[in-house]
C-alpha cells in the first residue's frame, strides 16, 4: 500500500461537504499534511504544485485528473501522483453524511493496483468490406478507407459501375464463415468472382467458385442482417454498421480507419488446463464456461478447453462460473477485488463509528460510471450509503464476489447492468447467490440486479427499501472464490450452522448419491474425479467423498458403468463437509489360500457363480478355486497346476565338457 505524504481535497466551489480530518485518517496521511481547497484546479493550483514537489500526493479529484497529471509531468513527479474521484461517487448526494463513503474511497485509492497482463497485436491495415444487396454504402466506405487501408470489397450483388473502381479491389461473393480477431481474421467466401478489368463496356466478373479463403486484419460489415460473429460489439477489428443508417459509410470508415498499427491487447483470463474439469478419458464433465462465453473464444481441447486470447473480450463470465478456478480473471485478479471490498467496508466502519450502520455496494462498469456521473451532476446522486465499485465487466461478478461483499460487511450487494451486459451469465449467478442467502438464514434481497434506463431510474432503484445490516462479523476474504463463498455463508448463518440446503440445478456445489445395490466399487469414478472429491481406502473396499471439494462436474456419473451415481446440487455449511465420509463400502473377500483380504466379497462371489464350472477355463475345481485367490496365490497355483497350458516342460540340461568328450569316444 503506497504511503502518501500529502492529501488535497476540494469541495468543488463549495458544492459538497468535506471532513478533512476524517479523510486524512482514512488515507493514512498526517492531518497537518492535508489541505482542504475550494478551487484546486484553478485559483489554488499552486497547492498541488507544492504538494507534488515535496512527495507522494493523493488528490481527491477525478474530473480534472488530466490537468494534475500534466502538472506532475511538468514537475517530473508522475509517479508521485494519485487521483481519485470522491465528488461524483460520494460528494454530490441529496441526503446523509458523505464522509464515511469518501473515507472508504480514499482508503481504496491507497491500494496497489496490480499490473495488467497484455500482448502486442499488429494490424497492417488489410481491410475486407462486406456488401449486401445494396452495395453502395460499402463502396462509399471503401473509397473513404482506400487512402489509409488496403481495401477489398466483397459484394453479394453486382454494383452498377461505369468503370472499375480505383483505390480498392472488388469481387462478388458471399461470406460463408469467418474466424479470428483484429490482425488475424480468416474468411471463407462462396461464389467468389473477382472483377475482370479488361475489355470495353461495363466491368465484368470472373467465373465464381466456392470455398475461396483469405486473411485480413479488419472486417467492415455493411451487409445488414445477421452479424458474422456472436456478440459482434465485443469482437476487436470487426466493424458492423447498418447500411440503412444515415451516414453509415462515414461511420464505418471513421471506426475502421483507426485500426492500423500496433495495439496492446489485455489478457483478461488466466487459464490452467490442469484444473479444468471439462472431461476425463473422453467422459463429459463441466461445460459451464462454454455455455456462457458470448464471443465463442472458448473451445473444447481434449480433456480441457482452450481460450483464444485474441477473441476473448474480457467479460469474465467464464471466471464467474468456473467451479475449479481453472479460468480466473486476471485483469485485475479476483484477489485484488476482494482486497478492495475489505478495504472499503473496514474504512466505512472506521469513519462511521459505532451505530453508523452498514454500506451497500454497487458493482458497475464504464457505462455505469457514466450513469453515476450524470446522476450526481444533474440529479440526486448516489445515496450516502451506496459505495460504487467499478469493474471491467459486470458479467465477471459472480456468486463468490457477491458473497464476499456481504461477508466483508456490506448490507447489500447490487449489480448495475447496462445495455451491453450479457444477462445469460448474470441470472444464474444471482439465483445461486440468493439460494445461498436463504440457506444461510439471511434475506435473499441482499443480492440484486438493477437495470435502469436513465439516471432517474437509477436513483429510484437505489432509494427503494433495502435490507438492514446483517450484524455478522466481517470475514477475511482470502483464498479462492469457493473458499471465500464458504466463509461468507458460514459468517452470515452464524452458530449453529444450518443443515445442508438445496441449490439450483447446475450449481458448482453439491453431493453425490450412490445406489448401493448397483455400485460394484469398481472405483472408476475415483480414478477420473478431477479434484479428488471421490476417493478410496487402500485397506478396505470403500468409496469416500469430500463434499466441499465436489464441483458437480458430472464426470463421475458419466463414468460409472452401472449408472449408480446421481448428482445432488446443495450446500453443506457444516465443518463435516470438509472431511471425507464413506458413501458405500462392502466386506473384502479373503484369499482361500493365504487369508489376505482382496477385492469385494460380493463381486468375487458373483464372478465365481458365473464362471465356476460354466467356462472351459474353470471347468475343474482347482481352476475354479483360483477365482477366490489373491494375485500372488493365483500365480503360484497356476504355475504348479496339473495340465498347466502355460507349462513348457523341464528345462534342458546344459551340456558340459564331459558330454562332448563322451560323444567323441563313441565316435
Amino acid at each position: 500500500m503506497p504511503q502518501f505524504d500529502a492529501l488535497l481535497v476540494c469541495d468543488c466551489a463549495g458544492s459538497m461537504r468535506l471532513n478533512p480530518d476524517a479523510l486524512a485518517d482514512a488515507a493514512g496521511v498526517p492531518r497537518e499534511r492535508t489541505r482542504a481547497c475550494s478551487r484546486l484546479c484553478t485559483a489554488e493550483l499552486d497547492a498541488a504544485r507544492e504538494a507534488l514537489g515535496s512527495g507522494a500526493t493523493l488528490i481527491a479529484c477525478g474530473q480534472m485528473a488530466g490537468l494534475f497529471h500534466d502538472l506532475a509531468a511538468e514537475l517530473g513527479a508522475e509517479e508521485r501522483l494519485t487521483c481519485v474521484d470522491i465528488r461524483d461517487r460520494a460528494g454530490w448526494t441529496d441526503a446523509g453524511d458523505p464522509t464515511p463513503k469518501q473515507a472508504a474511497l480514499l482508503a481504496e485509492a491507497a491500494l496497489d493496483a496490480p499490473p495488467m497482463p497484455a500482448m502486442d497485436v499488429r494490424s497492417d491495415g488489410v481491410c475486407l468490406v462486406l456488401a449486401g444487396a445494396r452495395p453502395e454504402p460499402a463502396l462509399e466506405a471503401a473509397r473513404l478507407l482506400a487512402p489509409s487501408l488496403s481495401v477489398t470489397v466483397i459484394a453479394e450483388a453486382a454494383p452498377d459501375l461505369a468503370a472499375p473502381p480505383e483505390g480498392f479491389e472488388l469481387a462478388l461473393g458471399r461470406l460463408r464463415a469467418a474466424r479470428g480477431a483484429l490482425g488475424g481474421f480468416e474468411v471463407t467466401i462462396d461464389g467468389f468472382a473477382p472483377l475482370d478489368p479488361a475489355g470495353r463496356g461495363a466491368p465484368r466478373f470472373g467465373q465464381p467458385r466456392d470455398g475461396a479463403r483469405s486473411g485480413c486484419d479488419v472486417i467492415v460489415d455493411l451487409r445488414g442482417g445477421a452479424p458474422a460473429f456472436p456478440a459482434p460489439d465485443k469482437r476487436d477489428g470487426y466493424v458492423r454498421v447498418d447500411p440503412a443508417e444515415p451516414g453509415a459509410a462515414a461511420r464505418a470508415a471513421l471506426e475502421a480507419g483507426q485500426l492500423r498499427g500496433e495495439f496492446e491487447k489485455t489478457l483478461h483470463i488466466r487459464f490452467d488446463p490442469m484444473l479444468c474439469a471439462y472431461s476425463r478419458a473422453r467422459k463429459p464433465g463441466c461445460s459451464r464456461c462454454l455455455e456462457v462465453c458470448p464471443t465463442g473464444a472458448i473451445q473444447p481441447a481434449g480433456d480441457a478447453v482452450s481460450i483464444d486470447p485474441m477473441v476473448c473480450a474480457g467479460c469474465g463470465a467464464c471466471a464467474a462460473v468456473c467451479p475449479s478456478g481453472a479460468a480466473s480473471y486476471d485483469a485485475p485478479p479476483v484477489a485484488h477485488l476482494f482486497a478492495r471490498l475489505r478495504t472499503l467496508a473496514s474504512a466505512w466502519r472506521a469513519a462511521a463509528g459505532p451505530g453508523g450502520g452498514a454500506p451497500r455496494v454497487l458493482f458497475h462498469d464504464a457505462w455505469g460510471a457514466e450513469m453515476i456521473a450524470l446522476s450526481a451532476r444533474f440529479g440526486r446522486g448516489l445515496p450516502a450509503d451506496v459505495i460504487p465499485v467499478e469493474v471491467p465487466e459486470v458479467e465477471g461478478v459472480g456468486h463468490a464476489e457477491l458473497m464476499a461483499a456481504l461477508g466483508s460487511g456490506f448490507a447489500q450487494a447490487l449489480i448495475l447492468a447496462g445495455p451491453r451486459t450479457e444477462r445469460a451469465a448474470l441470472a444464474p449467478q444471482l439465483a445461486l447467490t440468493r439460494a445461498l442467502l436463504r440457506g444461510a438464514r439471511s434475506d435473499e434481497e441482499r443480492a440484486g440486479l438493477i437495470e435502469p434506463a436513465d439516471p432517474d431510474a437509477l436513483e429510484a432503484a437505489l432509494r427503494a427499501p433495502a435490507p438492514p445490516p446483517h450484524g455478522a462479523a466481517p470475514i477475511m476474504a482470502l483464498g479462492g472464490r469457493r473458499e471465500v463463498a464458504r466463509l461468507a455463508v458460514a459468517a452470515l448463518a452464524g452458530d449453529p450452522p444450518p443443515e445442508p440446503f438445496a441449490l439450483p440445478a447446475g450449481a458448482p456445489y453439491g453431493a453425490v448419491e450412490v445406489n448401493a445395490d448397483a455400485c460394484t466399487l469398481c472405483l472408476a469414478c475415483v480414478s477420473l474425479c478431477p479434484v479428488g472429491a471421490l476417493g478410496d481406502n487402500p485397506d478396505r473396499p470403500q468409496l469416500r467423498f469430500q463434499e466441499a471439494a465436489c464441483l458437480q462436474c458430472g464426470i463421475c456419473a458419466a463414468t460409472c458403468p452401472e449408472s449408480a451415481i446421481t448428482l445432488v446440487p446443495r450446500f453443506d455449511p457444516r465443518p463435516q463437509a470438509l472431511s471425507a465420509r464413506v458413501l458405500h463400502e462392502e466386506e473384502p473377500f479373503e484369499c482361500v489360500e493365504c487369508g489376505k483380504p482382496f477385492g469385494v466379497r460380493s463381486t468375487i462371489e458373483r464372478i465365481a457363480a458365473r464362471l465356476e464350472g460354466k467356462h472351459w477355463l474353470y471347468a475343474n475345481p482347482e481352476a475354479g478355486r483360483m477365482i477366490r485367490m489373491c494375485d500372488d496365490c493365483r500365480v503360484r497355483a497356476q504355475f504348479h497346476a496339473r495340465d498347466n497350458p502355460f507349462a513348457l516342460g523341464a528345462p534342458r540340461r546344459p551340456r558340459t565338457t564331459d558330454d562332448y568328450l563322451s560323444a567323441d569316444d563313441e565316435d
